[in-house]
């Protein structure tokens, strides 16, 4: 639909959301605390005076930043595309910004049609970590032997149990997981499609794509890559780690503000 057509009445909406997560307590919406997902529907009440809960593509964690996170919900009354984006960016605090705005077909939804996602996580190198950058990387220097680190990153990729890399939280058995919370009789088993380091100056940059992930998957794998750049762990020993299906086999929990929700694909 063009950003100057009115959509009928009852439109699906989609809108492509980036955000600095570091004063957020994540995604969803909590009591007491600023959440993405609360500031959204916050927004869009008092631009469309109607109450919905926009629901996100997954659940980013406290910390945790995205450049293309996407959001899903229902409008009843009719607003033209553009008029609502600007309206909501104009509402929402500057940390948080809608990017688009667009109706969708009415079965779209931000979290049960996701084919693929896309998430960066970023180590800086250097001895001081500029100010700018300290909210948006793991401020970690020394010496990270780069092609260790992905000769790991490759055993990774395909499809895999990946308990071994989901978090351990205490709740976790009342918790759902942070992205793909529907997707049942997968059990810990997700595909990756690509997992990569790559050097851009003074930063460490790993990208991973795949059909979804686990609460602190990401943030595990790279703690993971960490130890294997370090010498501590061989990168052959990823593949004894994922086959383990053990949380205490694998390395610590990278820091949340290294980590980029990227791309979402549907």
């Amino acid at each position: 639909m063009a950003a100057n057509e009115t959509p009928v009445r009852g439109s699906n909406w989609k809108l492509k959301v980036a955000y600095d997560g570091s004063d957020f307590s994540g995604w969803q919406v909590q009591p007491d605390r600023a959440t993405i997902q609360g500031e959204l529907a916050a927004a869009i009440e008092r631009v469309t005076g109607e109450r919905v809960l926009p629901q996100g593509s997954g659940r980013t964690d406290a910390g945790v930043h995205a450049r293309g996170q996407v959001a899903s919900f229902v409008l009843a009354a009719p607003i033209p595309a553009e008029n609502l984006r600007r309206a909501l960016n104009r509402t929402l605090p500057e940390s948080i910004r809608v990017l688009s705005a667009e109706t969708a077909a009415p079965g779209f939804h931000a979290r049960g049609s996701v084919k693929a996602k896309t998430y960066e996580y970023r180590i800086f190198r250097g001895e001081i970590c500029p100010p700018w950058l300290a909210r948006y990387a793991w401020a970690r220097p020394g010496k990270l032997d780069v092609e260790r680190m992905q000769g790991g990153a490759l055993e990774v990729a395909g499809t895999h149990d990946f308990t071994s890399f989901a978090a351990s939280d205490p709740d976790l058995a009342t918790r759902r997981e942070e992205d793909d919370e529907e997707a049942e009789g997968k059990g810990n088993v997700r595909t990756i499609f690509a997992s990569d380091w790559r050097e851009e100056g003074d930063l460490l940059v790993y990208r991973v794509r795949g059909d979804g992930f686990l609460h602190h998957m990401v943030r595990n794998l790279v703690g993971t890559f960490v130890d294997v750049g370090r010498g501590q762990l061989a990168p052959e020993d990823v593949a004894r780690i994922l086959e383990a299906r053990s949380r205490s086999a694998a390395g610590a929990t990278a820091p949340a503000r290294g980590l980029f929700l990227e791309n979402v694909e549907y």
